[in-house]
């Protein structure tokens, strides 16, 4: 979470200005790396995941690759049909199918971008899992 807080100065030719660090390509890439997380590319179908934000708890089980029925948050009171974008910094980067520690999720749903607080914890719940 300190990496968000950092500044970088970005110079062109006649300004030079701050702007956060993780909205830049070389801090989004380290917050991202440097963070526990998970590709949803790479979990079976109907794993179960609880994400906790910083301001709420979200049940997430897999469908198919980044197929998603999400409940929680004020925007998903009832499971809903979904899709997880990936994760950010909260701008304009996006790690594609990725649920981080520390970085804000974003998921598509009623034909629209959710952005969640930034995620605090990812908990697999193996009990949901399906016997093989």
């Amino acid at each position: 979470m300190a990496e968000s807080l950092r500044f970088d100065r970005l110079v062109t030719t006649n300004t030079s200005i701050l702007v956060p660090r993780a909205a830049t390509i070389e801090g989004f890439l380290a917050a991202s790396t440097a963070s526990d997380g998970l590709c949803v590319r790479d979990l079976e179908p109907l794993t179960t995941l609880h994400i906790q934000t910083c301001n709420s708890c979200y049940r997430i089980v897999i469908s198919h690759q980044t197929a998603i029925f999400v409940q929680g948050g004020r925007f998903f009171p009832e499971a809903t049909d979904a899709r997880l974008e990936g994760s950010s910094a909260g701008g304009t980067l996006l790690k594609m199918a990725w649920i981080g520690v520390g970085l804000c999720m974003e998921i598509w749903a009623h034909g629209r971008r959710i952005i969640t607080s930034p995620v605090r914890s990812i908990t697999r719940d193996d009990r949901a899992a399906r016997p093989h």
